[in-house]
């Protein structure tokens, strides 16, 4: 433990607590995260790169960390705030305590903050800038690391996660098996006849996702975000999927250009900032969100069914209803609490988009169904 760390934000506002992780200092945008669970997931998405991410349980790190469940190769959060660091961990999969794998990854940590009093104040004024420093810092050194920060409006963050190359995602399916507690059938699922290739977008993905795809009929070949159009379409494939992804959707224009040419001529399934990208694809735009919206409890309406879902969300930007109104998409879902775009569909061509992340890593399952919507899609469009 590092004692009298300190997370300072760009109006000058300092919270003081005791440091865990590395020894270091570091700067981004401060959000929040209402999952219950899950950290571990939630510090190796991709979508949380340059983010300074503050959990609203009050006790993280009791089940530890394992090789299984990290979403990517490690840890994308800037710094991790929390209420108390558990002292124990006690899981029969664990591997390694919360401590230790932010230090070997060069990530801080720090405990002890009033966690609640953080979230409100990001509801109040919006999503600030902030620096975390568990090593010998000023106060005013601090603030005025968060107030000189970049900021995420304006930063293109997917080249920095996406992949160099591209690959096919677990060929063998050694890695896309059901979790299931021996002797049980849980999570089971129907046989897949007939399987389906999908030329996937990495803007920042997931593991996950591509599990999940790959569970549900589809062999998944992987493209940089920059891939160009003749390079998917070597391939071959029966469909598009573009994936979740950091930053700001606007300034990835290389993304909006390819997907624009190639939603012509396959059947398109986006999640995130793939929804994003879609948006922009069709002509229309997206902007900044106050706060954002992030956890495992967001409730989405889809306006044609009047069907509810509770799902699991991590984004900071939102496509503007009125702008895809204008291009003549179709807005399908919305977020109950603050009524932003949720989902929209192409009027002509095969081609929707969420929001939120279905595969549900961490959260609830409610929107799995919309990967056997897409294979049904693709299956009729083959036909």
């Amino acid at each position: 433990m590092y004692e009298s760390s300190i997370l300072a934000f760009e109006d000058g506002t300092v919270f003081r607590g005791r440091g865990f992780g590395a020894e270091t200092t570091t700067v981004g945008e401060a959000c929040f995260n209402t999952s219950m669970t899950g950290y571990q997931e939630v510090l190796t998405d991709p979508s949380y790169h340059g983010q300074i991410v503050t959990m609203t349980a009050s006790q993280i790190g009791n089940y530890g960390i394992n090789l299984e469940d990290p979403e990517s190769s490690h840890p994308q959060v800037k710094g991790f705030v929390i209420r108390e660091l558990s002292p124990c961990i006690s899981n029969w999969r664990s591997q390694q305590d919360l401590d230790s794998y932010l230090a070997e990854h060069g990530i801080p940590g720090i405990e002890g903050l009033d966690t609640r009093a953080i979230t409100k104040k990001l509801r109040m004024a919006g999503a600030l800038k902030c620096c975390l420093s568990t090593a010998e810092i000023s106060v005013e050194e601090a603030v005025e690391r968060a107030r000189s920060w970049e900021g995420l409006v304006g930063s293109d963050y997917v080249s920095k996660v996406t992949c160099d190359a591209p690959y096919e995602f677990d060929p063998e399916g050694e890695e896309s098996t059901v979790f299931s507690v021996p002797g049980t059938s849980l999570n089971a699922m129907e046989p897949i006849t007939q399987r389906f290739k999908v030329a996937a977008f990495d803007l920042g993905a997931k593991k996950s996702i591509f599990k999940r795809l790959k569970l549900h009929g589809f062999d998944v070949h992987v493209f940089p975000a920059n891939a160009s159009a003749d390079a998917v379409k070597e391939v071959k494939p029966d469909c598009l999927f573009l994936s979740n992804g950091p930053g700001d959707p606007s300034v990835v224009s290389y993304a909006h250009q390819t997907v624009k040419s190639l939603i012509e001529h396959y059947p398109t399934f986006g999640i995130c900032m793939g929804h994003q990208i879609l948006t922009h694809a069709m002509g229309a735009k997206t902007f900044k969100l106050k706060f954002g919206h992030r956890g495992g409890n967001q409730p989405v309406k889809n306006v044609e069914t009047g069907r509810v879902s509770i799902t699991s969300q991590n984004h900071g930007f939102a496509s503007s209803k009125e702008e895809l109104e204008r291009v003549g998409a179709i807005v399908t879902e919305i977020n109950l609490n603050d009524e932003t775009v949720e989902g929209i569909r192409h009027k002509d061509l095969p081609v929707f988009s969420v929001q939120y992340h279905p595969e549900a890593a961490p959260g609830p399952s409610d929107a799995d169904a919309l990967f056997r919507d897409f294979y049904s899609l693709v299956k009729e469009h083959r036909g």
